[in-house]
């Protein structure tokens, strides 16, 4: 059964084969059959009268030979039959020339016609195979499909699982919470039993007549006995004595801002103690872990790179690779746990430290970011682009959840509380801009005499470090958006657009890197130079402090990194 489908198949496609190629040449066929038969015709009429003219002459030989005299009138209608005959026969060679110049004509179309037969025959068998390659190529990509989708089942499967794995830890937190807060209120009621104890074993004490008791409470205060008046009158006039003189010494508003600084001891660095190749090439950021002795830099070679220095030399931690331009600016989450970089290629991309993983690849900008911090949180970033704008970014969501338009190029950004609700941003249009992420407008902005290159918050956000192209750093306290000391120095120069200076850990020192590779230090207290390290031959762009030994770390552009201090 299935033998006699096939056969006839065959048949119907060459019949319609047939009749698809004969049908553009019927007319030429029918036309050469004409011809043909017109000739044939014409051949036994040529025969026929030559028969004639044969029978007649040989009549008229006859006719002499026997001595008749056959009359004037019968010979010369003879004579002119034969013209007649003669002159059909020319007709008849002639159009004998024409059917065969007709024929010769027809047959060479037949030929061009043949000829593009054959190269339709050959397009028509080439696009056969090509249909048969295609349909091989669906059925591999429907065999593929049917594979992913298969595989995108078991991923929907593997993700309700995970889901409901989830919503049970989310309930035994929600428990765990409910138990802690439970706990800490008992803790809190035990605590003001404990306190009320020892107010009363206290009160006992003094009631005991020791005229000179006094002690410390549960709460840290200092309690004096019924008896002490005269001890805590001295005390108090001592106190007010400091007060008077304290009030006639010359003291300028600006240094008491100064003085509000938080202190704490940061050993000024004197040497270098490690220095090093970073890049194949600019290195043009740095940035301290804020856990770890792990340095991270940023190159013009498209690298992150991450240098352990906690066994006193340099140990090459790992390379975070996936941006396709020079690396602008690098940031550390609060754990030390993602590190984020931003790019010249458009993009930032954050990768895990532990094993420098890429994680998220952030594009959205028109222009090459600048700047990338983490605000708050390890699952949102901020960054600040060339195309003039602001970009907030959910890395759970991986989307940007937020634009900000600034209006000008920025240079670098910084987030000024815990909870990333305040962002500040310098910008090429000399402004530093206050944002507020609850709203779309800038709150307030700075103007400077220079284009903004670096900012930096100190440890209590209460002061803000600003590096301007006019060779100048400027300290602005955030309570009153004002600048209340101005750094600069002759050998001191920008040397990029993008230079970074940095807070001491302690607030009272500030570093910056100069064109001519120096890297000054400044006390905020006294504003005075504390010094000027050597040792990079090309302009530095970047320093960074540890966030709690006070090592220094600097980067040029020729491809250079030092650690200077006591490690």
């Amino acid at each position: 059964m299935e033998s006699g489908e096939w056969r006839s198949k065959i048949v119907n496609q060459l019949q319609a084969r047939n009749k698809y190629e004969t049908a553009a040449f019927q007319d030429i066929i029918t036309f050469q059959s004409r011809l043909f038969d017109n000739v044939n015709t014409l051949k036994n009429e040529n025969l026929q009268l030559t028969l004639v003219n044969e029978r007649i002459r040989f009549t008229n030989t006859d006719s002499v030979v026997s001595g008749g005299n056959p009359s004037a009138e019968k010979i010369q209608a003879l004579e002119q039959k034969i013209l007649v005959q003669q002159e059909e026969l020319t007709s008849l060679h002639r159009r004998r020339g024409e059917s065969a110049q007709q024929i010769i004509s027809l047959n060479a179309r037949v030929q061009e016609l043949e000829k593009q037969l054959q190269t339709k025959d050959v397009t028509i068998s080439e696009n056969t195979a090509l249909i048969a390659s295609l349909r091989a190529e669906i059925q591999m990509y429907e065999t593929n499909m049917s594979e992913l989708q298969g595989l995108n089942q078991v991923l929907r499967d593997e993700h309700q699982a995970l889901q409901i794995a989830f919503a049970a830890i989310e309930e035994k937190l929600r428990k765990a919470q409910d138990e802690n807060r439970s706990l800490v209120d008992r803790l809190i009621k035990y605590k003001a039993k404990d306190a009320d104890k020892m107010n009363e074993e206290n009160d006992n004490f003094v009631k005991s007549g020791n005229p000179t008791a006094f002690f410390i409470n549960t709460f840290g205060r200092v309690s004096f006995g019924k008896k002490s008046d005269k001890v805590r009158k001295e005390l108090e006039e001592a106190a007010r004595e400091g007060g008077s003189r304290s009030s006639g010494s010359p003291c300028s508003s600006e240094d008491k801002i100064i003085d509000a600084l938080p202190y704490y001891a940061t050993v000024l660095p004197s040497k270098v103690a490690l220095r090093f190749d970073a890049h194949d090439g600019e290195v043009n950021a740095v940035k301290w872990s804020p856990t770890d002795r792990i340095v991270a830099t940023g190159g013009a070679d498209r690298k992150v790179k991450l240098w352990d220095i906690s066994k006193c030399v340099i140990d090459s931690k790992g390379t975070l690779v996936g941006s396709n331009a020079s690396v602008m600016s690098v940031d550390f989450d609060a754990s030390g746990t993602f590190i984020v970089g931003a790019s010249y290629d458009f993009a930032s991309r954050v990768w895990t430290v532990n094993d420098q993983r890429m994680r998220h690849t952030l594009t959205g900008h028109s222009g090459k970011v600048m700047a990338a911090k983490f605000l708050g949180e390890p699952a949102k970033v901020i960054t600040g682009s060339h195309d003039r704008t602001l970009k907030i970014w959910d890395l759970k969501s991986k989307s940007c959840i937020e634009t900000k338009f600034a209006g000008s190029s920025c240079n670098d950004l910084v987030t000024s509380d815990g909870a990333g609700s305040t962002i500040i941003s310098g910008h090429f249009d000399k402004r530093i801009r206050f944002w507020d992420i609850r709203s779309e407008m800038s709150a307030n902005d700075i103007m400077l005499q220079g284009k903004v290159t670096s900012l930096d918050l100190s440890r209590d956000s209460n002061y803000l470090l600003a590096c301007v192209r006019d060779d100048t750093i400027q300290l602005i306290d955030l309570r009153m958006n004002t600048i209340v000391r101005s750094f600069s120095h002759d050998s001191f120069k920008v040397g990029c657009d993008w230079s970074r200076a940095s807070f001491g850990p302690g607030g009272r020192l500030i570093a910056v890197g100069s064109a001519d590779g120096g890297v000054l230090i400044w006390n905020t207290h006294t504003g005075k130079l504390e010094t000027i390290l050597k040792e990079h031959t090309s302009a530095v762009t970047a320093v960074s402090w540890h966030p709690q030994t006070g090592i220094l770390a600097s980067v040029d552009r020729g491809k250079r990194a030092a650690i200077w201090g006591d490690l």
